[in-house]
């Protein structure tokens, strides 16, 4: 009798919870839940974005194809002007010379960009006739997040006259991220493309522990990014994969494009050349070709007391000073 009383009431109490766990269940419109994992302090190594007021504006630039197209704006004695100048507005008035030293101006943006150690491990790699080969893979997990806190030019009314003096900071809803990801051998200046690999992602995220979605190059284009001022907020994660690269490498570095808009033109034997900005993550790999999993990457520039040997490590990654990491433009 008293071994039946306690499975009823056994039931009960299981009867009890789900019904519970149902009527919870139904309070929420929307019942599937994400957890993000928390790393230990130092795991992940977080990049602040960098937005410098110089990049918001180019110029002062001359409109040589407007000029070209239109000469007949051109004030000239033979129009009626004598010393080429204008009746009433004083020459820098005129369409012409203000063609001659136009300045764009532009928003810039910038991603908060975290990442984990740089590694490797042996993942089977599908050839093209459809057979599995085993490979090193090297790898970084990284996440992006996106602060706000983008740049542009802010104008005040001089005399009826727009004057660009300060900056002014400003934010939208979300952005897109278009990522690509260089491995460079800094001794050779030999680089590697980032490589989508199906087959390694899944590895790769349960070695490292990612409980959020993972995705690749191409597949976090299509995400959106959206703005949080929260520090614990889970941003988006992707991966970068790279293959067949050389094992003898020791002093390596990850140049990462797409976190910014910022872009620098420059000026070539007459031709006119961009260049994009890009973050640019330095490692040490002390090691050889045999046993390369054992080898540990370490993220900065080693650091040596005898003067000579700095300068030589310094001299591989073309550094005048132990930089960590530095913005440049390529």
């Amino acid at each position: 009798m008293i071994f039946s009383t306690r499975i009823q009431l056994c039931c009960l109490l299981c009867l009890t919870g789900v019904v519970s766990a149902n009527a919870q269940q139904g309070q929420r419109k929307d019942p599937s839940t994400q957890e993000q994992t928390q790393f230990a302090p130092g795991v992940v190594t977080v990049i602040p974005g960098s937005i410098n007021p110089e990049e918001t504006f180019d110029g002062p630039l001359t409109l040589e194809p407007f000029l070209t197209s239109y000469p007949q704006i051109v004030f000239s004695e033979a129009s009626g002007h004598p010393d080429s100048k204008p009746h009433f507005d004083p020459r820098t008035r005129t369409l012409v010379d203000r063609a001659k030293e136009v300045i764009y101006r532009r928003t810039v943006f910038c991603f908060e960009f975290s990442f984990k150690p740089l590694r490797h491990m042996y993942i089977d790699i599908p050839r093209p006739d459809g057979r599995m080969q085993r490979k090193l893979v090297w790898y970084m997990v990284y996440r992006v997040r996106y602060r706000g806190g983008d740049f542009r030019p802010a104008a005040d009314k001089i005399a009826g006259d727009d004057v660009y003096e300060r900056m002014e900071s400003v934010r939208v809803d979300k952005r897109k991220f278009f990522p690509m990801f260089l491995l460079r051998n800094q001794v050779n200046g030999r680089q590697y493309l980032d490589r989508l690999l199906p087959t390694a992602r899944q590895k790769i995220k349960v070695r490292e522990q990612i409980s959020a979605p993972l995705y690749n190059s191409v597949e976090i284009s299509r995400i959106d990014i959206p703005y949080s001022n929260d520090k614990s907020s889970p941003g988006v994660w992707g991966v970068a994969t790279w293959v067949d690269v050389d094992p003898k490498l020791d002093f390596v570095s990850v140049e990462v494009f797409g976190l910014t808009n910022a872009f620098e033109r420059t000026e070539d034997g007459g031709a006119t050349a961009f260049k994009q900005k890009g973050l640019q993550l330095n490692f040490y790999r002390p090691g050889d070709s045999i046993q390369q999993t054992e080898d540990f990457i370490r993220f900065g520039v080693p650091a040596f007391d005898d003067p000579k040997e700095q300068k030589y490590i310094l001299d591989q990654y073309g550094l005048e000073e132990r930089l960590d990491y530095r913005w440049l433009f390529r």
